[in-house]
C-alpha cells in the first residue's frame, strides 16, 4: 500500500513538471531539445539521470554480486570514456549543432553523409534500443513484484514514460530529471548505509576471494572487453546521450554539464558497486540469502529493510528507468519524425512517442536477457556508427554510399555474432569496430575513384 503511495505522489509531481513544460511547446525544436535553452546544472543532472538508470541500482548491483570487483571497473572505464570524449568532442558537436540547427544525432550525419544515411541510422537504433529500453521496464516490475503483477508494472512504467514525453517534451523530461537525479544519489548512499548497518563486521571483504580480483574466473580480459568497449564510446554512440549534446544554453552551460555529470557519475558509481560488495558480504555471513539471478538481488534487499526505505529507494530506482525510458523514447520520436519522414511536426512526434513506448512495452513483458548483458548488446551493436561520428570531426573522405554501407555491415555483424556466437575468441564489440572501420574506408576509396 505504501508503495502505491509513493507511486501516485511521484507520478503527480512528474505530471504536473510535464504540465508546465507543455506550456513552453511551441515547435519540433523546442519539443526535442527544449529550444537549445538548458543550463548547465539541468543539463547534468538530465544526462546523468538518462545514463544511470535501472541498469546501476539493480543490474550492476547484482552484476558486482555475483562477480565482483571486475563490475567497478567496467563502470569506471565507461565513465573515464565517456568524460574525455566529452571533453574533446562535445564542444565541437555542440557548436555544429548551434550553428547548423541540429536537433537530432541524425541531423549530424545528414549534414556529413546524406539524407539516406541518417534514415538508414534511425531504423538501426531503433532496432538496438528499443530493447535496451525495455530492460527499464523489466528493471521497474521486478521492484514492484511485492505491489503489482509483472505485466501491470510494465503497463505503469509505460504509461507514466509516454505522457510526460507526449506533454512537455525535452523540458519536461529534464525538469523532472534535476528534481529526482538528486534523490536518486540520496537513496543509493541510504541502501549503502542500510546494508552496511546489517553486518557485524561490514569493512570485512577478505571472505570474497576472487571477487576482489580482476581477471577472475569471470573476469577474463576477453569478458571484460566485452563488456567494456562498448560503454567506453558510449558518449557518441547511443543518441539519446549525444542529443543531449544540443541542449546547452552556451559553452559554459556545456562545460559545466560535463564537470557536473562527472562528479555524479563518480559518486554514483563507487555507492552502487560498493553496494553489491556488501550485499555479497552479507551473503557470505550468512545475513543475506544467497541470490543467483542477479537482477533480483536489489529487490530481495529491499524486502528485509524497514517498508518505508525499502519504498524510497525503490522510487529513487523507479525515477531513474522512467527518465531512461523518457529519454530515448523521445530521441527515437524525434529521429522518425525529423529523419525518416523530414516533418517539422511536434504532432506526429508525440504520436511517435506513443508507437514506440507501446513497442518496448511488449518486448518488456517477454522478460528478456539480464539486464547488464542486454544493456551492453544494444551499446555494441551501436558501434557501428563510430567510423561515421568520427569522420564528420576528422575525416574528409566518405560520402552516402559508405555511410551506409558502414551502418549496414557493422549492424549486421553484430547481430549475426550475437546468435551465432562464431566470434573465434575475440570479442563481439572489436568485430563490430574493425568491420565498421574497414568497410568503411575501404568504401570510401571506391567511392571516391568512381566520382573521378
Amino acid at each position: 500500500m505504501l508503495m502505491l503511495i509513493a507511486l501516485l505522489v511521484y507520478a503527480l509531481i512528474g505530471t504536473a513538471i510535464a504540465i508546465l513544460a507543455k506550456k513552453r511547446v511551441s515547435s519540433d525544436e523546442e519539443y526535442f531539445v527544449a529550444g537549445r535553452n538548458v543550463g548547465g546544472i539541468v543539463a547534468a543532472l538530465t544526462y546523468a539521470a538518462t545514463t544511470y538508470s535501472a541498469f546501476m541500482m539493480v543490474g550492476l548491483v547484482g552484476l558486482t554480486y555475483i562477480y565482483g570487483v571486475g563490475a567497478l571497473g567496467f563502470e569506471l572505464y565507461y565513465l573515464v570514456g565517456t568524460l574525455l570524449l566529452l571533453s574533446y568532442y562535445a564542444p565541437k558537436i555542440w557548436k555544429l549543432g548551434k550553428e547548423r540547427g541540429f536537433v537530432t544525432p541524425g541531423d549530424l550525419i545528414a549534414d556529413r553523409y546524406g539524407k539516406n544515411a541518417a534514415r538508414i541510422l534511425a531504423l538501426l537504433v531503433s532496432i538496438a534500443l528499443i530493447p535496451y529500453t525495455s530492460i527499464q521496464f523489466v528493471g521497474i516490475s521486478f521492484l514492484l513484484g511485492n505491489s503489482m503483477s509483472f505485466e501491470a508494472g510494465v503497463i505503469l512504467s509505460a504509461v507514466i514514460t509516454a505522457l510526460w514525453a507526449l506533454l512537455g517534451g525535452f523540458r519536461s523530461v529534464a525538469w523532472t530529471d534535476a528534481v529526482f537525479g538528486i534523490f536518486m544519489l540520496s537513496m543509493a548512499l541510504a541502501a549503502v548505509i542500510s546494508a552496511f548497518s546489517m553486518n557485524p563486521a561490514p569493512g570485512d571483504f577478505s571472505r570474497l576471494g576472487e571477487l576482489l580480483y580482476v581477471p577472475n574466473s569471470f573476469w577474463t580480459p576477453v569478458t571484460f572487453i566485452s563488456y567494456t568497449l562498448p560503454w567506453f564510446f558510449f558518449a557518441l554512440t547511443n543518441p539519446q546521450v549525444v542529443q543531449r549534446i544540443f541542449v546547452p544554453k552556451d559553452e559554459k552551460s556545456l562545460r559545466r554539464m560535463v564537470v557536473l555529470f562527472g562528479l555524479f557519475g563518480l559518486i554514483y558509481t563507487i555507492l552502487v558497486t560498493l553496494f553489491g560488495l556488501q550485499l555479497r558480504l552479507l551473503s557470505e555471513a550468512g545475513e543475506f540469502p544467497n541470490v543467483t539471478n542477479r537482477d533480483l538481488v536489489t529487490p530481495t534487499f529491499l524486502g528485509l529493510i524497514p517498508e518505508w526505505l525499502g519504498v524510497l529507494i525503490a522510487l529513487s530506482i523507479f525515477a531513474a528507468a522512467i527518465t531512461t525510458a523518457n529519454s530515448i523514447v523521445l530521441t527515437l520520436s524525434s529521429m522518425f519524425t525529423r529523419d525518416l519522414l523530414k516533418s517539422r511536426s511536434v504532432l506526429a512526434g508525440r504520436l511517435f512517442v506513443a508507437a514506440i513506448t507501446a513497442a518496448v512495452a511488449v518486448f518488456a513483458i517477454q522478460k528478456p536477457s539480464y539486464i547488464v548483458d542486454l544493456a551492453v548488446m544494444s551499446s555494441t551493436i551501436l558501434l557501428c556508427q563510430l567510423p561515421l561520428i568520427l569522420g564528420v570531426i576528422h575525416f574528409k573522405a566518405g560520402g552516402s554510399l559508405s555511410a551506409g554501407l558502414t551502418l549496414l555491415a557493422g549492424f549486421s555483424t553484430a547481430i549475426a555474432l550475437y546468435y551465432t556466437k562464431l566470434t573465434l575468441g575475440i570479442p563481439v564489440s572489436v568485430w563490430v569496430l574493425i568491420v565498421s572501420f574497414a568497410v568503411f574506408f575501404v568504401a570510401a576509396i571506391l567511392e571516391k575513384r568512381f566520382k573521378t
